[in-house]
């Protein structure tokens, strides 16, 4: 299933990296797209979409809804 999300506080390639990293803990297979000029963090996986922002918020950026 694929999930937009809106999150703030990535600032650099290395804040990319580290969202994708923690999406691909969760989910292997997923594929993650991040599109930092817009906020936009897109992920398709099959883990539902609480998870997903969850960790992104545990990682340290905030998910808006």
């Amino acid at each position: 299933m694929n999930q937009i999300f809106t999150v703030e506080g990535m600032t650099c390639g290395h804040c990319e990296k580290a969202v994708t990293k923690v999406l691909l803990s969760l989910d292997a297979q997923a594929k993650v797209v991040i599109d930092r000029s817009q906020n936009k963090v897109e992920v398709d996986s099959a883990q539902p979409r609480e998870a997903l922002a969850q960790a992104i918020v545990e990682e340290g950026y905030r998910v808006q809804s």
